[in-house]
């Protein structure tokens, strides 16, 4: 019964911070061994992993993205974020927050116990 949506703009300019929200039902995000993810999918391409929050707070991001990524959290509304800064027409995807029973870091949809069902972010040039 663990729901997650995501909700934010789908359209972005190109230099700009993207921002999303993923609000958690059913669960609580300080649950013991729960970590959080966000994960992407460009047109055409396969996923991708971008970072997760963990259940305690600390935040791990994909190398690859690390410098323009930051997750945080609401506990309070139960709701984590995602900033990514500078973006341009390459971060075009449909965006996902997932949750997992441990610290997940590949883009495998198996490896996911829960998936939102994912928003469509457009970065104009």
């Amino acid at each position: 019964q663990v729901q997650l949506q995501e909700s934010g703009p789908g359209l972005v300019k190109a230099s700009q911070t993207l921002s999303l929200t993923c609000t958690v039902s059913g669960d609580r995000l300080t649950t013991t061994m729960k970590y959080w993810s966000w994960i992407r999918q460009p047109p055409g391409k396969g996923l991708e992993w971008i970072g997760h929050i963990a259940y305690f707070g600390s935040t791990y991001y994909s190398p690859a993205l690390q410098s323009r990524v930051s997750i945080s959290r609401d506990t309070s509304k139960n709701q984590f974020f995602l900033q990514l800064s500078s973006v341009t027409p390459e971060d075009t995807a449909v965006y996902y927050c997932a949750g997992s029973d441990g610290p997940v870091v590949v883009p495998e949809r198996d490896e996911y116990d829960n998936w939102g069902p994912g928003t469509r972010v457009t970065v104009s040039s």
